[in-house]
């Protein structure tokens, strides 16, 4: 694909690119794909992932209590626990506020870990990474933000995710389904959006503007962003899914260049 080849033009010094059909095929790449880039956000989807199968594995239920009180599993993926940004101090009821929080995905783990008696970063490897051979994929940290990754790792993720094999389709429907529709929040990097959609782990892109995706991306798409220059975006309408990993973090230059590399990826998509 000749537009990924843009990346050659963003202002980082190492970056790498794939996009990944709906049906599992390699529509391009570029860059070096073998390359481990720390993730930041990026993330919180594996970790959620790996959420959604303690969930079908019976380990966990998504409506029981975890983290502050009155909140639940849903409630920490969807980041209306209510728990502040980076740290484990209650700012609003459950249900009432999107509070982006990366203190409710580390709750989200040590949850995770206390109900499988697993370390969270062992579970994320057995459930997910393993699975699904991203041999090249670590988190040795947080789980809302410490993973390292690669391009070629996260194409197989963004498979997955499209034509699911760990999952019952029904849940992935779910994760990239507006839970508590209609609350308005922050997205980290681009300010108040109201509303500031989110399913279980996945930012939903709706209606939102500015946005971190393309002006032609559909509603319906929904992915992630990391504060490291890094993102993962599945567009159904497009049957298609794109990463990008960077080693810049994100700031204005993101801001620029994202938008018209998303547009440019599905004009030849189309």
């Amino acid at each position: 694909m000749q537009s990924l080849a843009m990346i050659e033009n963003w202002p980082v010094p190492t970056a790498a690119a794939a996009v990944v059909r709906a049906d599992g095929t390699l529509a391009g790449t570029h860059g070096p794909a073998s390359h481990r880039f720390p993730l930041a956000s990026v993330t919180k989807p594996l970790a959620a992932y790996a959420a959604l199968v303690a969930y079908e594995e019976g380990a966990i239920e998504l409506d029981e209590p975890a983290g502050p009180e009155g909140s639940t599993v849903r409630h920490l993926l969807a980041h209306t626990s209510g728990l502040a940004f980076d740290e484990n101090r209650v700012t609003a009821p459950p249900g009432t506020r999107r509070l982006y929080s990366n203190a409710g995905f580390e709750a989200l783990g040590d949850h995770i870990a206390k109900a499988t008696e697993i370390p969270f970063a062992e579970y994320l490897h057995q459930a997910v990474l393993e699975p699904l051979g991203m041999t090249a994929t670590t988190l040795d940290g947080s789980p809302a933000r410490d993973g390292v990754s690669t391009v070629g790792d996260l194409v197989r993720f963004a498979a997955e995710v499209q034509a699911p094999r760990l999952l019952d389709a029904r849940t992935v429907l779910a994760a990239m389904t507006v839970v508590h529709p209609g609350l308005s929040g922050i997205l980290p990097g681009y300010g108040h959006q109201k509303p500031n959609d989110w399913g279980l782990g996945f930012e939903i892109r709706d209606s939102k503007s500015p946005h971190w995706t393309g002006s032609s991306s559909s509603p319906r798409t929904f992915g992630h962003f990391g504060q490291s220059g890094t993102f993962l975006w599945i567009d159904p309408d497009a049957r298609a899914a794109c990463v990008a990993l960077t080693d810049r973090a994100f700031g204005p230059w993101a801001v620029e260049a994202w938008p018209p590399f998303t547009d440019a990826v599905l004009a030849e998509l189309r």
